[in-house]
């Protein structure tokens, strides 16, 4: 990884080259850490975080022996919103109702009549 501390953020996803201590991001370039879904848009199961956290795990190994660079994290990052398109999509994750931001950034809800 690069000497210098990396950092991706897209609308659902915040990806930093840091460990988590004591609740505190702690600048750690030999680590990769993912804050999913920051603003509470979605209503997440333990399944369907563990769906995340393998295809992060996933994106990570598949990146092994490269250098990760502003690009590269940017690729994980645009990697991850996808899979949570598609989660969404598929009727698996779903919107939290009861969020701040009610703005359907990944489209409209999904209804059984819809899907």
């Amino acid at each position: 990884m690069s000497d210098t501390q990396l950092k991706c953020t897209t609308r659902h996803v915040r990806l930093f080259t840091a460990r988590v201590e004591n609740n505190n991001l702690v600048s750690d370039t030999n680590h990769l850490t993912m804050d999913l879904d920051p603003d509470n848009e979605f209503e997440w199961t333990d399944e369907i975080i563990e769906k995340m956290n393998q295809r992060f795990s996933d994106l990570i190994s598949s990146k092994a022996g490269q250098e990760l660079s502003d690009y590269s994290l940017r690729c994980i990052g645009t990697e991850l919103e996808g899979t949570i398109r598609k989660l969404l999509q598929s009727g698996e994750l779903k919107y939290n109702s009861e969020g701040r931001v009610m703005n359907y950034s990944m489209g409209l809800p999904r209804t059984p009549k819809l899907l």
